[in-house]
């Protein structure tokens, strides 16, 4: 009996490393695209300021320049100061609402899973996890598989789609913060949702979510507060 028990556990370790080893490398991929970004945000920045400092005859250079210069200010949301520490009282004051959906399940399963909670907190899941990470804009993770990443501790930052420039960068400049030193991004996904979320924006852990109506200065600090509260503090821990 005992070496069936062991011959069990010797399985799951073997589970739990493959899988850690594929989070690693889809870690690995994402910051080389996050580089990337940058590289090319820096060289559109290098560019409006070679057309500014050159001047122009009529003056057209400047303002097409000014306009590359907006836009890539557009994108850099700047953070509010945090105000409310506690997660019930901040999302109170944002209108938020924390829901603790009943588990519906862990069981590892290859097929399309239909989830009572909406957007899903639990449930039988892909064996394969969703890696940590910024997702663009219609390419989400498949449910099933984020679930999985719910069952490894990670915190999901969602948002509605059609949500605004403004509310996607604020998520993802929440996902760079860092979280009790462990880093900025420290297991977390940020992605579309593709559910049929109601809600503006929510964040989801295993058992646990908050749904926003809308992404004002008391949500941001909800969301702050419910990343502290429940990242790895799922049923598994993988790293």
């Amino acid at each position: 009996m005992s070496s069936r028990q062991e011959e069990k556990e010797r399985r799951r370790r073997e589970r739990q490393e493959q899988e850690a080893q594929a989070q690693s490398q889809a870690a690995r991929t994402r910051r080389l695209q996050i580089v990337g970004g940058v590289v090319v945000a820096l060289v559109v920045v290098v560019v409006a300021i070679v057309l500014i400092t050159s001047g122009g005859d009529d003056g057209s250079s400047m303002n097409a320049a000014e306009g590359d210069a907006s836009t890539v200010a557009a994108n850099a949301v700047a953070l509010p100061e945090r105000r409310i520490e506690n997660l019930e009282e901040a999302a109170e004051a944002a209108g938020c609402t924390l829901v603790d959906p009943p588990n519906e399940g862990a069981t590892h399963v290859d097929e399309v899973v239909e989830y009572e909670a909406n957007p899903p907190t639990s449930g039988n899941h892909n064996p394969t996890p969703a890696a940590d990470g910024i997702y663009d804009p219609g390419n989400a993770p498949a449910k099933e598989n984020y679930v999985h990443s719910l069952e490894h501790g990670r915190i999901l930052f969602q948002y509605k789609p059609g949500a605004s420039a403004e509310t996607i960068g604020t998520l993802e400049a929440l996902f760079d913060e860092e979280l009790n030193g462990l880093g900025s991004g420290y297991h977390m996904l940020v992605f579309e949702n593709n559910t049929g979320m109601e809600a503006e924006v929510g964040a989801t852990a295993w058992d646990h979510a908050i749904l926003c109506p809308e992404l004002n200065d008391e949500a941001i600090d909800a969301l702050r507060a419910f990343r502290e509260r429940y990242t790895d503090k799922g049923p598994e821990f993988v790293p």
